[in-house]
């Protein structure tokens, strides 16, 4: 009784209405390499079971509805389809052939300054009664998607095995802790507030629990992107290679209590280099900065797809070529797009500094003497 409540031992089946039946079979069988798993009655064949691509079709004469379609997910929808990627089949089927892995596809980048104050801040509910709030409104055009995430209650996360299909994704820890597992890294481990991690394309992971109030900054691109579940894997997996590449990318758990403190490339700040930009092969890159005393503003530009910073704590001044004075305070977000001149000055000597980059920066521009 149990096993037929939770469908254990059931079979799923596509019935598609069905005449002509012999040219149907024969469409599926030589075009599309399904087999025949049943057929009835055998002197008056009536019914036909075809297995294969993980799906079970059942062409039925005198069936009602109509011939529906299909979306065949293969390695080589060209080399399945004899070049064509739809098909029709004789019973009016229309069967779509897709790949199983196609290539990212990225937007067209369109950057605009976008500037997120805490204090204008709208929470929405997301997934598993997750907080958001979009600090990128306008995606760039749907290149990039940044959010701050509140998990209200803590413990156990209704989560389970996935991955994302994405070109980058960082999850930064604001506040509390989480406990998480990826993919080749062996046991669980803690994320601590300061603590950020890159999650390469693909990696399989899962959130097991956190604590009440926990608080992240997630950054990812393409903003809109594919998150699968991983029904056969079970995490952790025995498997230990911290070296392993996942799309390119070597996955990173950067602590900040480990961290060193050295000069940044502005002046009158200090950084800490979560070791992104070699993880990704230069692809992007993680810092967090903070004031490290007096120093005259350096005006600087950049040529890169996204800057993005998010204060963490203090104040931020910033001038915009010939725009007045603009202050930040702690959970204010700044996206900066290439082309104008910046120069930037802590306000508060408690000032922290997220920033995000791709592809990272290099030093400033200095004025001319």
């Amino acid at each position: 009784m149990l096993g037929a409540m939770t469908g254990q031992g059931a079979r799923a089946q596509v019935v598609l209405p069905c005449e002509p039946l012999d040219a149907t079979l024969a469409f599926f069988c030589e075009r599309l390499a399904f087999r025949v798993a049943a057929v009835f009655p055998a002197d008056a064949p009536r019914v036909v079971e075809l297995v294969g691509h993980g799906l079970e079709l059942r062409l039925e004469r005198g069936a009602s509805g109509s011939a529906g379609s299909l979306r065949l997910v293969c390695a080589d929808p060209h080399a399945l389809g004899r070049g064509e990627t739809t098909l029709v089949a004789p019973n009016g089927t229309r069967v779509e052939l897709v790949p199983a892995d196609p290539p990212l596809e990225l937007p067209r980048l369109a950057a605009e300054r976008v500037l997120c104050r805490a204090a204008d801040a709208e929470w929405g509910t997301g997934r598993a009664g997750m907080l958001y709030r979009d600090l990128i409104p306008g995606r760039q055009g749907g290149r990039f998607i940044a959010s701050h995430i509140r998990i209200p209650q803590g413990g156990p996360v209704p989560d389970y095995e996935h991955y994302h299909r994405v070109r980058f994704q960082l999850i930064y820890a604001r506040r509390g802790w989480v406990r998480v597992v990826y993919e080749d890294q062996g046991p669980p481990f803690v994320m601590h507030a300061g603590d950020c991690v890159l999650q390469p394309p693909q990696i399989r992971h899962r959130v097991l629990e956190s604590s009440p109030g926990l608080e992240v900054v997630e950054l990812g691109s393409p903003a809109e992107h594919e998150t699968r579940a991983d029904l056969a894997l079970v995490l952790p997996n025995p498997v230990v290679d911290r070296e392993r590449l996942f799309g390119g990318q070597r996955f990173v758990h950067h602590r900040a209590a480990d961290a060193a403190w050295k000069p940044w490339r502005i002046s009158g700040f200090e950084a800490r280099d979560t070791g992104i930009a070699a993880a990704t092969g230069g692809l992007a890159s993680v810092q967090v900065a903070r004031s490290a005393g007096p120093a005259e503003p350096e005006p600087f530009e950049h040529g890169a797809e996204l800057l993005f910073w998010f204060v963490l704590a203090g104040r931020l001044a910033l001038r915009c070529e010939d725009e007045p004075r603009l202050e930040l305070a702690a959970d204010d977000a700044l996206t900066l797009p290439a082309g104008a001149q910046y120069a930037l000055v802590a306000a508060s000597d408690d000032l922290e500094l997220l920033e995000v980059a791709l592809p990272p920066l290099s030093a400033p521009l200095r004025s001319p003497s």
